[in-house]
């Protein structure tokens, strides 16, 4: 091949030794949901592999959407992301943009017109809603891939962006992450937190090493042709030592040389040249050849160390408008600067910067920072961020403190929680900082740590804050709050409660905060009535005389909670005096969350239709204001109702959502953890449901007394529905102390009634009798229908041997209960634990309540209860319940095909398949193969089946 006319200024040299990390990228790509990291020292070649992917994959008419990470950067949230998205205009559909994608029009003013609506201003809530918008705008762009480079610059609101986006990525998107491993500390992930592929998501880690001396040769022979002997290649490896950068700037130096001088002497060139090794001294001769003009531009670019047009070039550089034209093309001719698409000049690479940077004498450099300080404020609004670091490298820290607080505030006002986080904390680190500065960047820190969505990560932060020994006490009890509510009611970590306490101490001297910190103790599940009570009772006697309404609003709302918990029934007189608007927005603040807590107690003790009503409201008055998360919570208690409801279609994908949406939370996880396991559980999926429950089981451990019983009771049903009386009693024999000590009687938990029947299983009678008689007296007197429907099912199962005909008046009480409650599953239990009380002594009297069972686990889809309904039925003798089937089966599938296809359809096993219907596992092959053989598929695509069969039948 023929020597290029060496490379033209910006040209792209030949790509050499990346093939199979090119391959590599592709594959991974190419099969999506993917997330790769591309691992380089600067100058490795990272930026070149992606063009080179780039070039191949839009050929493929795959959108590739490119951002940059940027080392000194204006408060511009998530604007590596947003630049990317800017680029989507041509994949962008005109239709069928989710709604929630409406969140960007502000970011991205050119697709504004394509885009919903943006929803209500919400500031305390809008970093939620951007990554909840990001993630819905990629996913309507189909098999697309989003580049982010260097993140070792990346600002943690980016960072945390991208590490939600890539725990759950849309179903065709594929992630691509770039950075320099020594510009990561040891201590800080790519991604700020450990990542770890999901399960179906694919990817690599590809790690870029230096190019071979054959991979030099073959880059040199591409530029100069035949000129590049294997000594010049040596020698171009030698001094690169492999870094591509380095080796192509040598190219460009060899090229120059022989656009003047031809090729004779072209390896003593690069041999004899006063030029050291490595890429320092390849820029230094560059820019040593500039004329004046040249050179004044460039070094005013490398103070400037942003891109700039050519006016603010110009001013900085002292020049007038002919002179910086003459100085930029220059320096654009040797390729010591590049034009961005946007028509500004920026050095080709941040290392050539950083070396012209150290090329520019001390006294003249400190000029050009005076220089810049002065351009840059006269720009609206003036770059506070730029300006601060001129300001730093001028060595005038006082000034510095002053800039860097002022871009901190901007960067916080505008959203972005990055910036604003590293100059706090770049002003924190500074020596005999004063402490009312310190307290104040202390306090802003603090207060952006508890506006993300992710807890661990700015949990970690809050602690990071408070080792600074020299925060003053009452900063110190502020920030310890903060870090205490963040545990307590986003991690559900009891550890939180330690911190609150210790905040109510360090607080003494601001009653209304200390006040704050009490009411949240006194919500603690993990301690005895009474000190609940007392919690709220000094809190209520601080601020007796505080002027703030809000505060003492806040201390009602908690006091109704805390009746309602008890199932005091004095609660609702006082529900319904409770005013539902104020002028004043923290008032109404505070009168949404009495709403939506007593929403949540109403449905643990067995007011579901109060519930309703409440979370109505409270959701109405939400609408007006910015309350952070509630909107997660409160469609969290409408899916619980719903569940309990009974209204079970779709329940599951409306779950998934939910907790899709808000990746961070625990909440959402654990509540979907419970309604699957009591699914799986109706459906005969024993081993998934045990799973479900185990993982609400763990979280429920560690703070939410409510959550443990909750999961407790299912495990032991579950274990019990297995035939392991053992196990079952073993759980709920270890929940009793957590109930007794916490007095939680009047909640619904379903713990007592699970743990009577274990207890009697196991021939622990006495046990069984010490439970429901502590329970009986846990509720007397107050107001919980559910926990009392729950001691009359637990009073039938004691009675049920001995006295078979007052069981069955108990368990037709808790029917009644239940039914009267809303809660058609617990309905169709009771009445068949009525129907088993008949059993042995008037089976004829069973068959009502069997038809009565079975008609709600029909509807339910419950089909391994249905099953056992109908196996009691048969063992009785009795007349079989009407169930929703097809006669005259032929072609289609029978009723008892039916339930195998549905339990097929939810990845069953023949297994539990057969333990669900009670069917010997023989029977229920011979059931899969009709199922298969009648719906012409396989067992993978029943699922897939059934559904096309249903919109058939709906058509």
């Amino acid at each position: 091949m023929t020597g290029r006319d060496a490379v033209a200024p910006g040209g792209m040299f030949r790509f050499v030794g990346r093939g199979r990390e090119l391959d590599l990228l592709l594959s991974a790509v190419r099969r999506p949901p993917a997330v790769v990291m591309i691992e380089g020292e600067a100058g490795i070649g990272k930026s070149r592999l992606l063009a080179e992917a780039t070039a191949v994959l839009t050929r493929e008419k795959r959108p590739v959407l490119t951002g940059f990470c940027h080392p000194l950067r204006e408060p511009y949230p998530y604007g590596p992301v947003v630049d990317a998205l800017g680029k989507a205009g041509p994949w962008l559909p005109a239709t069928g943009v989710p709604p929630a994608a409406g969140a960007l029009a502000p970011f991205l003013p050119d697709l504004a017109d394509r885009l919903p609506p943006p929803p209500p201003e919400a500031p305390r809530t809008e970093r939620l809603r951007t990554i909840q918008a990001v993630r819905s705008f990629l996913t309507v762009l189909g098999p697309a891939v989003l580049v982010v480079e260097d993140l070792h610059w990346v600002d943690e609101a980016t960072r945390e962006l991208l590490l939600l986006l890539a725990r759950d990525l849309p179903g065709q998107l594929s992630l691509v992450l770039t950075y320099r491993a020594e510009g990561v500390t040891a201590h800080t992930p790519v991604l700020g937190s450990a990542y770890r592929h999901p399960p179906g998501t694919s990817g690599a880690v590809i790690p870029l090493s230096p190019l071979t001396g054959n991979d030099v040769l073959e880059l040199a022979t591409d530029s100069l042709g035949t000129h590049a002997t294997p000594a010049l290649a040596a020698a171009l490896y030698a001094r690169s030592e492999g870094l591509p950068l380095v080796a192509e700037e040598d190219l460009l130096t060899l090229a120059e040389h022989s656009r003047t001088h031809g090729y004779d002497g072209i390896a003593a060139t690069l041999r004899d040249a006063d030029v050291p090794r490595g890429l320092r001294e390849a820029i230094t001769e560059r820019l040593a050849a500039l004329s004046p003009a040249g050179a004044a531009v460039a070094e005013a670019a490398a103070v400037l160390a942003v891109p700039a047009p050519q006016h603010l070039l110009a001013e900085i550089a002292g020049l007038d408008r002919e002179q910086a034209m003459r100085g930029l093309i220059e320096a654009l001719d040797v390729s010591v600067l590049r034009e961005t698409d946007g028509g500004q000049y920026v050095f080709r690479h941040a290392l050539a910067q950083q070396v012209a940077y150290r090329h520019v004498p001390g006294p003249r450099r400190a000029l050009l920072h005076e220089r810049v300080i002065e351009e840059l404020g006269r720009q609206t609004p003036p770059p506070l961020v730029q300006i601060a670091h001129h300001t730093l490298a001028l060595g005038d820290r006082r000034a510095w403190l002053r800039r860097a607080g002022e871009a901190a505030d901007q960067a916080i006002a505008v959203g972005d929680t990055g910036t604003a986080e590293t100059l706090i904390n770049q002003i924190l680190d500074e020596p005999d900082l004063d402490a009312d500065r310190r307290s104040r960047a202390a306090l802003s820190l603090a207060g952006i740590a508890n506006r993300g969505v992710d807890p661990v990560a700015h949990a970690g932060r809050l602690r990071r804050i408070l080792a600074d020994p020299q925060l003053p006490k009452a900063v110190r009890g502020e920030i310890r709050l903060g870090l205490g509510l963040l545990m307590f009611n986003e991690l559900a970590d009891g550890a939180g409660a330690g911190e609150i306490e210790k905040a109510v101490e360090e607080l003494e001297e601001n009653p209304e905060r200390a006040a704050r910190a009490m009411t949240v103790l006194a919500l603690n599940e993990r301690q005895p009535p009474d000190a609940a009570w007392a919690w709220l009772e000094r809190a209520e006697h601080a601020v007796k005389d505080s002027p703030i309404e809000a505060v003492k609003a806040m201390i009602y709302a908690n006091r109704l909670t805390l009746l309602v918990y008890s199932a005091d029934p004095s609660v609702w007189p006082l529900m319904d005096t409770l005013p539902r608007q104020a002028d004043d927005p923290e008032l109404r603040l505070q009168i949404a969350r009495a709403l939506l807590n007593v929403a949540d107690g109403a449905t643990e003790i067995g007011h579901d239709r109060r519930a309703v009503g409440l979370l109505e409201e409270g959701r109405n008055l939400l609408r007006e204001m910015d309350y952070p998360l509630a909107e997660c919570y409160t469609d969290l208690a409408v899916l619980r109702c719903d569940g309990l409801a009974g209204r079970w279609n779709g329940l599951e994908e409306r779950f998934a959502d939910l907790v899709t949406a808000y990746p961070a939370m625990n909440a959402p996880r654990i509540e979907q953890a419970l309604f699957l396991g009591q699914l799986l559980a109706a459906r005969g999926q024993r081993a998934r449901a045990l799973e479900c429950f185990g993982t609400a089981a763990e979280e429920g451990e560690r703070y939410v007394v409510t959550i443990a019983l909750r999961a407790a009771a299912g495990l032991t049903a579950v274990h019990l529905a297995q035939d392991a009386p053992g196990r079952a009693w073993a759980i709920a024999r270890e929940a009793m102390p957590l109930l007794r000590r916490s007095g939680s009687w009047a909640k619904a938990t379903g713990i007592i009634p699970s743990a009577v029947e274990a207890a009697l299983a196991c021939g622990e009678r006495e046990a069984a009798e010490e439970i429901v008689e502590d329970a009986g007296h846990g509720i007397e007197g107050r107001d919980a229908p559910a926990a009392a429907a729950e001691l009359d099912l637990a009073r039938g199962l004691l009675l049920r041997g001995a006295d078979p005909v007052r069981a069955a008046e108990h368990f037709a009480d808790a029917e009644a209960a239940w039914r009267e409650i809303g809660r058609p599953y617990e309905t169709a239990r009771a009445a068949e634990h009525r129907a088993q009380a008949f059993a042995e002594t008037d089976p004829a009297s069973a068959a009502g309540p069997l038809e009565e069972a079975a008609t709600v686990y029909t509807a339910l889809g419950a089909t391994a209860a249905l099953a056992r309904v109908l196996h009691l039925s048969q063992r009785l003798g009795i007349a079989k319940p009407k169930t929703v089937g097809r006669r005259g089966y032929g072609g289609q599938l029978s009723p008892r095909e039916r339930q195998v296809a549905e339990l097929l359809a939810r990845s069953a096993t023949n297994q539990e398949i057969a333990d669900a219907l009670f069917l010997s596992p023989r029977t229920v092959e011979q059931h899969v193969a009709n199922v298969l053989r009648k719906l012409g598929t396989t067992r993978k695509n029943v699922a897939s089946r059934l559904a096309q069969e249903k919109n058939e039948a709906a058509l």
